[in-house]
């Protein structure tokens, strides 16, 4: 038996009350494509962690990129550059649920896609879990598109970051989030988006961007896009309990998620 375990044992058996739910207000501000272990076990001493009271996700892009919560096909009209809060609830409807409503509860993943609570138990997207939703990505030209820290424009400020208004220990939590993306074709698969990332956890193969200038690799790769082929991404929000700063100094925080793409060549260089 682990040692959450026994506290948990230990508590039912002295009557201790349940704390009371905390939450974790998870802002995620902007989505913007371009086209050119440590031995700690941290997890929460309460098994609730957070809600997602709002959730914004504006894409903007250029002619070569376009996207939707729907395959439409080549119909490149049917596709725009904004997802909206409405167009997200009309997904977790199907799930039962709303932003308003979704619990996130700490989890982790070996590959991005199956997750388990701190007891081994599988944990279902979308149910006091993570956050799952989908969206068909289409471009006018082949591409390799990468997570960037880099604005649309001059001026804007709408590239990758995570941040948080909260101080002292509360401020880790940007240290324990992860984004990840599952897209699927030939040559895809799931990338692990890692924020400050440190010793990855449970065997995650996880990347982070550049704190600098902007450099375009292989690792910074997530997607493949062909020529006009529409291609369904997954994009899923956790807080991994595996990580060592995943502990009750981070619940009641503030959370700010703000990701952007861009859109390169075989040789990763950005397409303008």
């Amino acid at each position: 038996m682990g040692v959450f375990s026994r506290i948990v044992d230990k508590m039912v058996k002295e009557n201790v009350p349940e704390k009371k739910r905390k939450r974790l207000i998870v802002f995620v501000a902007i989505i913007t494509l371009l086209s050119m272990t440590t031995a700690t076990v941290a997890w929460f001493t309460v098994n609730t962690f957070a809600g997602v009271d709002q959730l914004d996700l504006h894409i903007s892009v250029s002619a070569q990129l376009k996207v939707s919560m729907e395959n439409h096909g080549t119909d490149l009209e049917q596709y725009g550059k904004v997802i909206t809060n409405e167009m997200i609830d009309s997904y977790l409807a199907k799930h039962n649920t709303s932003l308003d409503d979704l619990i996130l509860d700490p989890v982790t993943t070996t590959d991005g896609v199956k997750f388990t609570n701190q007891r081994g138990t599988v944990r279902e997207a979308n149910e006091r879990s993570y956050l799952e939703f989908e969206c068909y990505f289409i471009a006018t030209e082949e591409m390799w598109v990468h997570l960037t820290t880099e604005s649309t424009k001059q001026g804007e400020d709408d590239g990758t970051k995570v941040t948080t208004t909260s101080t002292g220990p509360q401020a880790d939590v940007v240290n324990c989030t992860r984004v990840d993306f599952t897209a699927e074709g030939a040559g895809n698969g799931t990338a692990i988006y890692e924020p400050n990332r440190s010793n990855p956890v449970n065997g995650q193969q996880t990347f982070d961007l550049p704190s600098g200038a902007m450099v375009y690799t292989n690792n910074t790769r997530i997607f493949h896009l062909n020529q006009l082929e529409p291609t369904k991404v997954t994009i899923r929000l956790w807080v991994d309990g595996e990580d060592p700063e995943c502990d009750d100094d981070v619940q009641d925080a503030q959370l700010g998620v703000q990701l952007g793409f861009i859109g390169c060549d075989e040789n990763n260089v950005p397409i303008s």
